[in-house]
Order: structure tokens, then sequence, then C-alpha cells
């Protein structure tokens, strides 16, 4: 019996507010937990976008400068 490995689950990085996000990785990009992924910018502040764990980025949801709301997918990590 042959047996096969599941497929490895995305895990979405999301914007913490409401902000103008820039993605500062590409697609392929492979990142270490707590790499920054993007930043997003509030109110003339910058705020940092980690990553919550190592992985391959596998999808950039934003084309940047992109304005989005908090909890909005930016990457996703495979």
């Amino acid at each position: 019996m042959h047996e096969t490995s599941p497929a490895p689950t995305a895990t979405p990085v999301t914007a913490p507010f409401h902000g103008l996000a820039t993605v500062v990785v590409a697609v392929g990009a492979h990142v270490a937990a707590g790499e920054v992924v993007a930043v997003l910018e509030a109110m003339k502040m910058e705020a940092p976008v980690t990553a919550p764990r190592a992985g391959v980025v596998s999808a950039v949801a934003v084309t940047e400068p992109a304005p989005v709301a908090g909890g909005d997918v930016l990457v996703e990590l495979t």
C-alpha cells in the first residue's frame, strides 16, 4: 500500500489593521518565522507584518501599494 503525504495547508498572513499595504516578498520566496513579509502604513506610521511560521510564499493577495482592512489576507505561506 502506498502512503501519501497530506497536501501542505496554506497559512494566511493578514493585515492587523486598516492601512496601505506593501508586500516585500514574492511568490516562491522562502521565509523564516518572524520575517517581514509586508509593511502596513497608517496615520503616517509604518508597521511590519511578519510571517507567523517558516514557509514558502505560495500567493500574494494584494498588488502594492494597496489599501487593506484589518483581517485582509496579504500573502499565503505553505
